[in-house]
């Protein structure tokens, strides 16, 4: 029986997941599908019934579904809890269960790409406090990182989600962030500033010092404007292909049943993708 699987969204057009997928279902020879399909946020109950009658195994959920869906679901793990949102959802023994695998994509893309990135890194800087946010705050408290720094546009927003996930979190105003380069080891644009079609991430990277890691999970284009600047300034650049590739890998192997590998073959050809957008 083929092992149907989907990732929704609204809009959902855009999503790169079928071509990560597809190409491990055709790499492993699975008797399996993965699908987009769009599903507006009123549809939503009515497509996880469908869900629990058997028409899908499982699959991945995005913007603007991500926490809709939790309350929706029999079971959440540990980490879908903390950072109050759900990526990856399947079907067993009747019941629906839900992960978030965004904390894990983002370090096994910095373990895979960066190793040893932990040595010596004692504050990381975080710009924004949105769902993505979140999860890598939470993958960092995770890894025991000294000293956390939320800074966000909507102050409110920062001060809430040092709140609720705590020590070693910190909200810091909008007005600091340019200053705070200088104080970071590692920096994360967890927005979508940067990205094609949206506005640029006003940061000032005058202070960054030599060898701070620069992240952005943006990853159209492949190279943002803030990679670009601090690899100019002699930062270690680390951009978002990897870790949309990286959180893949869990769901893949709770609906099929292989654990499948990122390599730069895939990844060659989702640039290529990405490239001929």
């Amino acid at each position: 029986m083929t092992l149907r699987c989907f990732v929704i969204g609204h809009p959902i057009a855009h999503s790169r997941s079928p071509l990560i997928h597809g190409t491990w279902l055709e790499q492993h020879g699975l008797d399996g599908s993965y699908e987009r399909i769009d599903v507006a946020p009123s549809d939503l109950p009515g497509f996880v019934a469908r869900i629990r009658a058997g028409e899908f195994t499982g699959g991945n959920v995005t913007v603007p579904h991500k926490e809709a869906m939790l309350p929706l679901l029999d079971e959440v793990s540990e980490a879908a809890r903390a950072i109050g949102a759900v990526n990856t959802i399947w079907r067993e023994n009747g019941r629906l269960y839900g992960d978030n695998t965004d904390a894990a994509g983002f370090l096994g893309h910095l373990d895979a790409t960066t190793p040893g990135w932990q040595d010596g890194i004692r504050t990381a800087l975080l710009i924004g406090a949105g769902g993505a946010a979140r999860a890598i705050a939470y993958a960092l408290k995770s890894r025991g990182m000294a000293r956390i720094i939320l800074a966000n546009r909507g102050r409110e927003r920062a001060h809430e989600l040092a709140r609720v996930l705590g020590a070693p979190l910190q909200a810091r105003d909008w007005d600091e962030r340019d200053a705070l380069v200088g104080e970071a080891d590692l920096i994360v644009n967890t927005t979508s500033l940067g990205m094609k079609g949206q506005p640029p991430l006003a940061l000032d990277l005058a202070h960054l010092r030599s060898g701070t890691i620069v992240d952005d999970i943006v990853y159209v284009p492949l190279k943002t404007a803030l990679l670009t600047q601090a690899e100019a300034r002699g930062g270690v650049i680390v951009d978002g292909l990897g870790m949309l590739l990286h959180q893949a890998v869990p769901g893949f192997a709770r609906w099929f049943g292989v654990v499948p590998s990122v390599t730069p073959a895939l990844r060659a050809r989702l640039e290529r993708d990405i490239l001929g957008a």
